[in-house]
């Protein structure tokens, strides 16, 4: 510490009556408690408290058994919203869907780190994206997307609505449990982005006044699957 930080800080104990501490507090306690360490909720109540956040985030959710069942709610509710550009995750498990072939009349991008900017425009121009998501967090009421040159988080950040489907089995109860999951790993092994979605794009100016979907999707829904 510096002359002129002694100083400062002599000023300010003086003021306070109080002796100058020359010692730096003890923290005897590192990360989360014993006791939220091992909190565990069972699958089904992980399911019910992640809806229940995510929709007090203003999300959507919906539970299906298989994702056959999602694909034809995902069908479905892209003929409603009489969506013409899509964009899709570069992952072999949604691209096996096969949706161009159930929305013909809709015009399909696949995200492939080749012409960057071109892809940007077209995910900044979608009617909906749709990823398969990493993890899923329950007392949050988060989706968690990692991005990397093949799977680019323009899929889940510029369309106008963002289709999530998190299979449950990815669904944690806690936030750190997602995060233990990166610590420790080396910086080639990390992901390009790992990104926190709670519902959907909010936006605030100084007199509170919110706005939803300025910088991102307005409209998010979460299909859990399983």
């Amino acid at each position: 510490m510096s002359d002129q930080q002694k100083a400062f800080i002599q000023n300010i104990t003086n003021r306070l009556g109080r002796p100058m501490s020359t010692e730096a507090p003890r923290h005897p306690f590192k990360g989360a408690p014993d006791f939220w360490q091992g909190y565990e909720l069972d699958e089904e109540d992980r399911i019910e408290l992640f809806c229940e956040n995510w929709k007090k985030a203003g999300g959507h959710s919906f539970r299906f058994s298989t994702m056959e069942e999602a694909k034809q709610f995902i069908v479905e509710k892209a003929t409603e919203l009489k969506a013409r550009e899509l964009i899709l995750q570069n992952q072999p498990e949604l691209l096996a869907l096969g949706l161009p072939e159930k929305l013909p009349e809709s015009h399909f991008t696949v995200w492939h780190p080749a012409n960057r900017d071109a892809l940007l425009a077209q995910a900044a121009s979608a009617d909906i994206g749709i990823s398969i998501v990493d993890h899923g967090v329950s007392h949050t009421g988060t989706v968690v997307v990692t991005s990397s040159g093949d799977t680019g988080r323009s899929v889940s950040l510029l369309p106008t609505v963002f289709i999530a489907i998190l299979p449950v089995d990815r669904l944690k109860t806690k936030l750190g449990e997602v995060m233990t999951e990166y610590d420790g790993k080396e910086r080639e092994q990390f992901p390009a982005g790992i990104h926190f979605i709670s519902g959907p794009s909010r936006s605030a100016d100084i007199e509170n006044d919110l706005t939803i979907g300025v910088h991102g999707p307005g409209v998010v829904f979460a299909l859990l699957v399983g």
